[in-house]
C-alpha cells in the first residue's frame, strides 16, 4: 500500500480529532463524570484473595469441606487472653463459654468450638494464658466482611476476666482491604503534587504540566467504571485498583509528556496550530498507539493463568492502558487545538532563566547533552555493552535462590490486630497452626479401613500428628500435622506423598501447603504460554513499527535484560529481609507465587513503552537521512531527556504506592519503580546505543518478503525507504552528504 495512503488516512484521522475540540473536550467531561458515579463504591465489591487455582485439587477439597465439614474450615478465630490466670480456671471457662455460644447463635456463622468444649492442645497455648474461639463464616468476600463488621465489635475487648482479639483468614483479608483502600488514597495525596511539580519542571508551562494529568486522571476515573461492571461477572482483586492509579498515571503522563513535547517541537519550528497537531498526531500519535498496544498485550498474558488475583491485574492493565492512550490521542489533540501557542503559557521557570533567554523551545539545545552521551556510548561501545550486561546479570543473581510461599497476615503492619492474633498463635501455640493438611475421604468404608489409611499416612516421615477420622455419611477427613514449616520444602513433599498414597476410597488433600503447590503447578504450566504471546506479539509490534527482524529481536532481550535488577532485589530485599526496617515490614522469608509473574508482565510492558519511544524516533530520523549512527545519536537526543523525565515521574508513582503498609504492594510498587529506572537510565542510555552500534546499519536488514510485508502493512513517516530496504549488499551511500539534511 503506498505510503501516500496511510498518510491520508492519519491527516483524516488528525481532522476527525481536531474538526470540534471543544464538543469534543465537552464530551469527555460529561463521560468521565458518568464514570465517577459508575465507578463509585468500586472497592467495596472487590476481593483480597485469589491466590489460588480455581480449578486445583486444593480448592475443591477446600470448598468441599467447607460444605461437609464448616468446624473443619474456620476462618475466624478469636483469641482468648486470661492474663495471669490459666485458661482452665473456672470464671475464665465459665465466661469463654458464654461467649462460644454467643457465637454460635448469631447469623450466618457455624462451625463453632473452642478450647473449652474439645480440650484439643492445638487450641490452647502452652504457656496456659491463652486459647482460641475458632468458627467459620459463610458467604462471599463481601458477604464475609459485612458479618465481620457486624459482629467484631461485640466480642473485640474486656469481658469480665479475659480480653478477646478478633483474627483469622476472613480478620486477615478484611484488614488487608481496608488498608489497601486507605493507602491507596494516602498514595494519590503523594503522588499527584509531587508529579505535578516534576511536570512543571520538565515543561517549565504550568498549562503543558497540567495536561498529562488531566488525562491520568480521566484514565483512572474510567478504569474504575469499567472494574466496577467487571465485578458484576467476575471476582476482581482489590490489590488491581494500586495498578489502575500507578499505569493511570504513569502511562498517561509518558504519552502526554510525548506528545506535547512534540507538539511544542512542531510549533518551535514554525508550524500553525493545526499542522503542528497534525504532524504530532502522525509521528508521536502513533508512537503512543504502538507503545499502548504492547504494554496492553503484557498485561493481557495474565488472562491465561487462572487464579484470578492474576486476572483482575490484566483486567485493570488493559482498561488503563486503553483508556490512556484514548485520552493522549483524542482528548489531548483537542486541547492542544484550542490551546495552540498558549500551551507555554504560565512559563514559571522564567524566573530562573536571564530575562529573554526561549533556550529550552529549542529541542537541539536541550537535547545536545544526549546527543554527546550518545556519541560517547557509541564510541566506546563494546565496553559499554560487555560490562552493563554483566552489571545487570550480577544484580539479578539473587533471584536464583528465590524460595516461593502464599500470602498470610504478615502482609500486614505489625501493628494490625489479626497480624497480632495470628503471630501469638505462631509463636505460642503448639504445632504449626494454620499449616495443617487436611484429606477428604469419599465414598464408604469401614471403621477398619479408616484406621488403616490413619495408620499408613501417620507413618509418613514429614508427619507429626494425625487427627481423625471425623466422619460424615459418606465422607471423612483427617488433619495431618507436617513436621516443618507450614509451607516449607518438606510440607510440600508431604502434600504429594498424601495424595500418593493409596486409599480405598477417593482422597483429596488441602491446606496451606497444597494451596501453594497447586498455585506453582498452575504458574509453571501457563508461565510458557504467557511469555509466548508477550515474546511473540511484541516482535510483530515493533517490526511494524521498524521494519526490522534484528531490532525486535534486541529488544526483547534488553528488555529481559532491564527486569534482571527488579528480580534481585525483590529477593535479597523481601525475600532474605534485607532493609525490612527501614521499609517497615516483616519477611516471611519467601515471595508469593504471583507476585513474579505479575512484576514480569507489567515491568516488561513499561519497559517495552520506554524502546518503542525511543525507537521510533530513531526509526523517523533513518528513514529520512539513511544514516544508521546519526540516527541512534538523534534518537537518544531527541527522546533521552523525556524518558529519563517520564522514568522518574512513574517511578515517584510507583514509589507512592511502594508506601502501602501491605508487602505485597510495597514490593509491586518499589520493584516496578526500580525497574523503570534501571530500563530508562541503563538499558535505553547505554545498552541500546551500544548494541545498535555494534550491530552497524545490519540492525535494519529484513528478508525480501518481510520487507514487502513492512513495505504493504506497517506504519512509516512518509520519507524514503531506508537504504538496506533495498538491498543489503548495495554500497553505503555518503554519510556526510546524508547527514547533511539531519
Amino acid at each position: 500500500m503506498p505510503q501516500v495512503n496511510r498518510s491520508e488516512r492519519l491527516g483524516g484521522w488528525t481532522r476527525f480529532v481536531t474538526a470540534r475540540p471543544r464538543l469534543a473536550l465537552l464530551a469527555a467531561l460529561v463521560i468521565t463524570a458518568l464514570a465517577v458515579f459508575a465507578g463509585s463504591g468500586v472497592a467495596d465489591r472487590m476481593g483480597s484473595g485469589g491466590w489460588e487455582a480455581p480449578d486445583a485439587e486444593s480448592t475443591y477439597t477446600t470448598k468441599a469441606l467447607e460444605r461437609e465439614f464448616p468446624a473443619s474450615q474456620p476462618n475466624l478465630l478469636l483469641l482468648v487472653d486470661s492474663g495471669s490466670s490459666s485458661v482452665d480456671d473456672p470464671a475464665v471457662a465459665a465466661e469463654a463459654a458464654r461467649l462460644t455460644e454467643k457465637l454460635a447463635a448469631e447469623k450466618d456463622i457455624t462451625g463453632v468450638g473452642s478450647y473449652w468444649q474439645s480440650k484439643s492442645p492445638g487450641l490452647r497455648a502452652k504457656d496456659g494464658r491463652e486459647a482460641l474461639i475458632a468458627a467459620r463464616i459463610e458467604g462471599h468476600d463481601k458477604a464475609v466482611g459485612e458479618v465481620l463488621d457486624r459482629i467484631a465489635p461485640t466480642y473485640r475487648g474486656t469481658h469480665g476476666p479475659v480480653k478477646i482479639s478478633v483474627g483469622g483468614p476472613v480478620a486477615v483479608r478484611h484488614e488487608m482491604q481496608t488498608i489497601i483502600q486507605e493507602d491507596l488514597l494516602r498514595a494519590e495525596m503523594i503522588a499527584l503534587p509531587v508529579t505535578l511539580v516534576l511536570l512543571v519542571m520538565v515543561f517549565g508551562s504550568a498549562i503543558a504540566a497540567l495536561l498529562p494529568l488531566g488525562v491520568g486522571i480521566v484514565a483512572i476515573l474510567g478504569t474504575n467504571a469499567v472494574l466496577r461492571g467487571i465485578t458484576e461477572f467476575t471476582d476482581v482483586s482489590v490489590f488491581a485498583q494500586n495498578l489502575t492509579t500507578a499505569l493511570g498515571l504513569g502511562l498517561a503522563i509518558d504519552y502526554a509528556l510525548f506528545i506535547v513535547r512534540r507538539f511544542r517541537e512542531e510549533l518551535a519550528a514554525g508550524a500553525d496550530t493545526r499542522a503542528a497537531v497534525g504532524t504530532t498526531l502522525r509521528t508521536a500519535g502513533r508512537t503512543v498507539l504502538f507503545s499502548a498496544l504492547t504494554v496492553a498485550v503484557s498485561l493481557a498474558a495474565m488472562l491465561v493463568f487462572p487464579q484470578y488475583f492474576l486476572r483482575s491485574f490484566a483486567y485493570a492493565g488493559i482498561a488503563v492502558v486503553l483508556l490512556a492512550a484514548a485520552a493522549a490521542l483524542i482528548l489531548l489533540p483537542a486541547a492542544l487545538m484550542l490551546l495552540g501557542p498558549r500551551v507555554n503559557s504560565l512559563d514559571l521557570r522564567r524566573l530562573l532563566r536571564r530575562r529573554g533567554s526561549e533556550a529550552h523551545h529549542d529541542p537541539d539545545t536541550s537535547g545536545r547533552g544526549w546527543g554527546r552521551f550518545a556519541t560517547l556510548v557509541m564510541r566506546r561501545a563494546p565496553v559499554f555493552a560487555v560490562l552493563t550486561t554483566v552489571g545487570l546479570v550480577l544484580l539479578g543473581l539473587p533471584f536464583l535462590g528465590v524460595k516461593f510461599g502464599t500470602a498470610d497476615d504478615r502482609q500486614l503492619p505489625a501493628g494490625a490486630e489479626s497480624h497480632v492474633v495470628q503471630q501469638h498463635i505462631r509463636d505460642g501455640f503448639p504445632g504449626s497452626p494454620g499449616g495443617g493438611l487436611e484429606v477428604l475421604a469419599e465414598g464408604s468404608a469401614t471403621p477398619a479401613q479408616y484406621a488403616d489409611y490413619r495408620n499408613r499416612i501417620t507413618a509418613l516421615p514429614g508427619v507429626l500428628r494425625v487427627d481423625g477420622p471425623v466422619t460424615e455419611g459418606r465422607s471423612a477427613y483427617f488433619s495431618v500435622l507436617p513436621k516443618g514449616e507450614a509451607v516449607g520444602e518438606e510440607s510440600q513433599q508431604l502434600v504429594r506423598e498424601l495424595r500418593a498414597q493409596p486409599a480405598p476410597f477417593d482422597t483429596s488433600v488441602t491446606g496451606t501447603a497444597a494451596v501453594l503447590v497447586d498455585s506453582k503447578d498452575a504458574i509453571a504450566d501457563r508461565l510458557p504460554w504467557a511469555v509466548g504471546i508477550i515474546v511473540l506479539v511484541t516482535l510483530l509490534l515493533v517490526f511494524l513499527l521498524t521494519g526490522s527482524v534484528l531490532i525486535p529481536l534486541q529488544a526483547v532481550v534488553l528488555n529481559a535484560l532491564s527486569l534482571t535488577a527488579m528480580f534481585g532485589a525483590v529477593v535479597w530485599v523481601f525475600q532474605d529481609g534485607h532493609l525490612s526496617g527501614l521499609l517497615s515490614f516483616t519477611s516471611t522469608g519467601d515471595i508469593e507465587t504471583t507476585l513474579p509473574v505479575l512484576m514480569f508482565c507489567v515491568a516488561f510492558g513499561l519497559s517495552m513503552d520506554y524502546g518503542v519511544f525511543l525507537l521510533s524516533r530513531i526509526k523517523e530520523e533513518y528513514d529520512r537521512t539513511g544514516d544508521h549512527e546519526h540516527s541512534v545519536t538523534f534518537g537518544l537526543r531527541h527522546t533521552g531527556g523525556l524518558i529519563t523525565a517520564a522514568a522518574v515521574i512513574l517511578a515517584v508513582v510507583m514509589v507512592a504506592i511502594g508506601t502501602s503498609r501491605v508487602t505485597n504492594t510495597k514490593m509491586l510498587g518499589l520493584g516496578i519503580a526500580l525497574a523503570v529506572l534501571m530500563d530508562a537510565m541503563v538499558v535505553r542510555s547505554l545498552l541500546v546505543p551500544s548494541v545498535m552500534k555494534l550491530m552497524g546499519r545490519v540492525t535494519w536488514w529484513a528478508p525480501a518478503p518481510l520487507r514487502a510485508f513492512h513495505q504493504r502493512f506497517g506504519l512509516s513517516e512518509g520519507g524514503p525507504a531506508p537504504v538496506l530496504a533495498e538491498d543489503m549488499s548495495a554500497a553505503a551511500p555518503d554519510r556526510d552528504k546524508i547527514s547533511t539534511g539531519a
